[in-house]
């Protein structure tokens, strides 16, 4: 929900639930994601924004490179163990990099993690 007005300020659809990104027989299931405006389908080619909830033992971190063959652009971890937001871009050489501010809508880390809601 807090990605939803931003998102759709800056011509970006939110897509805050589980998605296919990649092609049948290659794909992971992002937790949510900012699409630009296109197609609806089973798979999606690509993610301007990619969501990852961080969940004990799950691999996360190991999906960064899958996901920045799909342009994604950026990539928004979100870990409530923690209570960190680590908010990524996408650099020239093809590697996530941290940004403080989102390059795709007016918001950050710092200001997302202290929206949150982070459980006890």
């Amino acid at each position: 929900m807090l990605l939803d007005q931003p998102a759709r300020q800056a011509g970006l659809r939110p897509r805050l639930g589980i998605f296919n990104l990649g092609e049948p027989n290659d794909y992971r299931v992002p937790d949510g994601g900012l699409l630009r405006p296109g197609e609806e389908a089973v798979y999606l080619a690509a993610a301007a924004l990619v969501v990852e909830i961080v969940s004990p033992n799950d691999d996360t971190w190991d999906k960064l490179g899958f996901y920045a063959s799909r342009t994604g652009d950026e990539l928004l971890i979100v870990d409530p163990q923690e209570r960190r937001v680590h908010w990524l871009g996408l650099g020239a050489g093809g590697e996530y990099r941290p940004l403080e501010m989102s390059g795709l809508i007016e918001l950050g880390a710092a200001e997302l993690a202290d929206r949150i809601d982070w459980p006890e």
